[in-house]
C-alpha cells in the first residue's frame, strides 16, 4: 500500500473531507447559451454554394453551437455529408428541422414554402435579391416575426460591406471570362477575341462603377489585352482604380451623352454599381442599348439590386442569357456560384465571425443596438419592416429599427 507522508494511504488522503460540510457556491451561468444553426440545401437560382463549409463548422462547434446541415447541401461545392459530419455537424434530411433552427443561414433568399416553416423570433441571414422579393414574401416574414438580415447590407467597422466585397472580387474576375465566352461566335456573339491580336484592335469594354467589381474586372480585362473604359461619379474612385491597376485608364463621370456615344462602339458593357440601402440606379437606358452593335454583350452585376441597365431582367445559371435589341444580356444575380467552392469558403469565413457575435450576445436586440454595421443589415424585426426602400416599394408600413430598439431599453 502506497502511503502519504503522514502514514495515510493516498486513497484515504484524497477521500478526506468528501462527506464534510462544504461552503455554498453560486451557480455560474455559462457565458454562451446553445444556439442551433440550420444550413439548408439551396433549391433556387441554380445555386451551387453552401453558406458554411466544414472547417468553419469546427470553429462554431468549438464555441458551443449546434449545427444542422441538410443532406447534400455541399455537394455542388464538393463538400460531402461525411465531411460535415466529421467536422461536428448533424446531417439530416429533415428540412423542417433545419428551418426551425435558432439561426437559418442561406446564400439565396428563402422561398415562400421555406418561409412557412419558420417560427417566431428566429434569425434569418441571407441575401435580399431585391428583384425576387414580393409583397407576399414580406407579409409572411412579418407574420412569422422573423428577424431578417440582408447579407449585402451588413457593414463592417471600417464602413465596407464584407460579403459584397468578397463576392465582388470573385464576380469581377469571373465576368471577364464570361464576357470572353459570350463574344465568341458559338455563343451568338460578334466573334471577337477580347484581347485582339497583332494588327487587329482589341475588344472595347465599358465598366460602369469603379468599386470592387469594377477594379477586379478592369484588372482581368487589361490582363487579357482588352481596351477598357471606366465610368463612375466619384472621381476619387476613378483615381484610386488607376493607381491600383498601375496604369492610366480612359475614365469618365456618368455623363449620359458621352456614355451613350461610347456604348455605340462597345463590345462589352459591365454594370457594377452598388446601392447601400435599396435599388441600384438606372445608368443605361433602353435607347442606349438599342444603338449598340449587334452581338455585343451586357453583363449586369447589379441585377441583385434591380440592375443598373434598363433592359436587364434577372436570369439564372441554368438559363443565363437573353437577347434584346440584338444585344446578349447576362443578368445572373449569383455569379460567384459559377465557382462555388471558392465562393463558399469566402462566404463562410465572414459568416462564421458574424455567427460567433450573435451567439455571444445576450440578445439579438443587444447585439444590433451596439453594432451599427449589423443594424444596417436588418430589414425585418419583430414583425416590422425596417428597410425604408422595401416599405416604399410595396407601400407598406415602415418602422425605424432605432425606434424599435429604443422601446426595448
Amino acid at each position: 500500500m502506497v502511503e502519504s507522508g503522514e502514514g495515510r494511504s493516498f486513497k484515504e488522503f484524497f477521500a478526506e473531507g468528501q462527506y464534510q460540510t462544504q461552503a455554498e457556491t453560486l451557480e455560474v451561468t455559462p457565458s454562451h447559451r446553445e444556439v442551433v444553426i440550420g444550413i439548408p440545401k439551396e433549391s433556387t437560382l441554380s445555386e451551387n454554394r453552401v453558406a458554411i463549409v466544414p472547417n468553419s463548422i469546427r470553429t462554431l462547434v468549438g464555441y458551443g453551437f449546434s449545427v444542422l446541415v441538410e443532406s447534400g447541401a455541399g455537394e455542388a461545392s464538393h463538400f460531402t455529408d461525411h465531411q460535415f459530419s466529421e467536422a461536428g455537424a448533424q446531417v439530416t434530411k429533415d428540412r423542417k428541422q433545419i428551418f426551425e433552427s435558432s439561426i437559418v443561414l442561406k446564400v439565396t433568399p428563402p422561398t415562400l414554402e421555406e418561409l412557412e416553416m419558420f417560427t417566431s423570433d428566429q434569425v434569418l441571414i441571407s441575401p435580399l435579391h431585391i428583384p425576387t422579393i414580393t409583397e407576399e414574401f414580406l407579409h409572411l416574414l412579418k407574420k412569422k416575426k422573423v428577424n431578417a438580415f440582408a447579407m449585402e447590407y451588413l457593414r463592417s467597422s471600417d464602413g465596407t460591406y464584407p460579403i459584397v466585397r468578397i463576392m465582388s472580387e470573385i464576380a469581377g474576375m469571373s465576368i471577364i471570362q464570361t464576357a470572353s465566352e459570350l463574344l465568341s461566335f458559338s455563343n451568338g456573339g460578334r466573334g471577337v477575341l477580347l484581347g485582339g491580336v497583332s494588327g487587329v484592335p482589341p475588344a472595347k469594354v465599358i465598366i460602369l462603377g469603379a468599386g470592387v467589381v469594377g477594379e477586379f474586372a478592369t484588372k482581368a480585362a487589361l490582363g487579357l489585352g482588352a481596351s477598357v473604359r471606366v465610368f463612375d461619379n466619384d472621381v476619387s474612385k476613378l483615381m484610386r482604380i488607376q493607381k491600383l491597376v498601375g496604369q492610366s485608364l480612359h475614365t469618365s463621370t456618368f455623363n449620359p451623352v458621352y456614355l451613350g456615344y461610347q456604348m455605340m462602339s462597345a463590345d462589352v458593357v459591365i454594370g457594377a454599381v452598388h446601392s447601400a440601402t435599396g435599388r441600384a440606379p438606372i445608368l443605361v437606358t433602353e435607347e442606349m442599348v438599342s444603338k449598340m452593335k449587334p452581338g455585343a454583350v451586357i453583363i449586369d452585376v447589379s441585377i441583385d439590386q434591380g440592375g443598373c441597365i434598363e433592359t436587364s431582367e434577372m436570369t439564372t445559371l441554368a438559363n443565363p442569357t437573353f437577347i434584346k435589341h440584338d444585344v446578349i444580356h447576362f443578368c445572373v444575380p449569383n455569379i460567384p456560384s459559377k465557382v462555388p467552392r471558392t465562393a463558399s469558403v469566402a462566404i463562410s469565413n465572414i459568416t462564421t465571425t458574424l455567427l460567433v457575435k450573435i451567439g455571444k450576445a445576450k440578445s439579438i436586440e443587444n447585439l444590433i443596438y451596439n453594432d451599427a454595421g449589423l443594424c444596417n443589415g436588418i430589414y425585418a424585426f419583430k414583425g416590422c419592416l425596417t428597410n425604408e426602400y422595401l416599405a416604399k416599394r410595396f407601400n407598406l408600413k415602415y418602422t425605424s429599427i432605432n425606434l424599435l430598439l429604443a422601446s426595448d431599453y
